[in-house]
């Protein structure tokens, strides 16, 4: 039995089954960044509990956001998390902050250095998960971001090379993994968009991935997801990694590096990018069926997640939603015409055991 199948709906509609989900991120309300401003007022009469409780809501809010617009697997949208480094930077012994760096357009994230031995002091998600977990009525993914991530988007001032960073850093990840499958976690997805720009590390990332999933048990769902570079240099060495989900950015560049992924026998499962994390206009649910048919074209149905291309975050609220909600419903379409034959997905050969 596959993992996969742990997160299909009992009373799900359709014969077929594809599993939905978010990468990540997702716009925080509003009100939030106001509350924050006050939270880091030292003037502000607003303290650390204030702020929990701001945080708690918001976490509340898009949860279930995620369960209105009817994914199968959600998140809280990381309404805790501030940026993707920053965030486990700030929690792990080693690391400390310089400043912001300009990352694009008005953007900055606060880059870190690394000035000694990176050591794990204090869990980063769990109590996260297990809040995310009391208040969603369907299965919770948890995003981290990856070793390699964390060391090539830092300022390594303590370690002979990334590499040596990357690997130490790995076994501080696999430590917050194991410490999130005991509080009940089933679907982690590691982070590492610094892959596709420096493929030629693809050894380094595949050797830290063996260290995070060392005694991680079969029932727990690993993914990995990838975005913003050529996947030619890159793959089939994917293939090799320990994980059950590839997550591939592919909608951005309308599906031009496709024809990669056919030149060798997809073995994992594809979490296919089929809205644009970059475009502030909602798909039509045509659209994106003709997307999620394009998966189809490298993997059968039982091997495909449906999610955006990356975490959408930077778009406005209400677009995002909009792009869950016609996803959903662009999948369920899909399974449909599935269920009826209308789909031919021999080109799609399984997976071999």
């Amino acid at each position: 039995m596959s993992n996969r199948d742990q997160f299909r709906p009992e009373d799900h509609p359709n014969d077929h089954f594809l599993l939905t989900t978010v990468v990540g991120s997702y716009p925080k309300p509003k009100w939030l960044d106001r509350v924050k401003d006050r939270y880091e007022d030292d003037e502000a009469d607003f303290g650390d509990d204030e702020w929990q409780e701001a945080t708690d809501d918001a976490a509340r809010l898009i949860t279930r956001e995620h369960e209105r617009a009817g994914l199968d697997v959600v998140v809280d949208g990381e309404m805790r998390r501030n940026e993707m480094v920053e965030f486990f930077a700030d929690r792990i012994d080693g690391y400390e902050f310089n400043g912001p760096v300009k990352v694009w357009g008005h953007n900055y994230f606060d880059k870190p250095s690394v000035v000694d031995d990176v050591e794990y002091d204090e869990s980063w998600l769990v109590e996260e998960y297990e809040f995310t977990a009391d208040v969603a009525d369907r299965p919770v993914k948890v995003p981290i971001t990856g070793p390699y991530t964390l060391a090539s988007w830092s300022f390594n001032e303590a370690y002979e090379d990334d590499e040596a960073l990357t690997y130490d850093l790995a076994d501080l990840v696999n430590e917050e993994i194991e410490k999130l499958v005991d509080a009940g976690a089933r679907y982690i997805q590691i982070d590492e968009p610094a892959l596709a720009t420096t493929p030629d590390d693809h050894a380094i990332v595949g050797e830290a991935l063996e260290r995070i999933a060392a005694d991680i048990p079969d029932d727990v769902r690993i993914g990995l997801h990838v975005c913003y570079g050529d996947y030619s240099r890159i793959y089939p060495e994917l293939l090799d990694y320990p994980v059950d989900e590839l997550d591939l950015e592919l909608a951005n560049d309308d599906y031009e590096q496709l024809d990669v992924f056919k030149q060798h026998a997809f073995t994992k499962d594809l979490a296919l990018g089929v809205v644009d994390a970059h475009v502030a206009d909602v798909e039509s649910v045509e659209q994106i069926e003709s997307n999620i048919r394009k998966g189809l074209e490298v993997v059968p149905p039982e091997q495909l997640t449906v999610s955006p291309d990356c975490g959408v975050k930077l778009l406005p609220r209400e677009v995002a939603y909009g792009k869950m909600e016609n996803l959903v419903e662009a999948a369920r379409n899909v399974e449909a015409d599935l269920d009826a034959g209308d789909i031919d997905v021999s080109a799609a050969a399984p997976a071999d055991d």
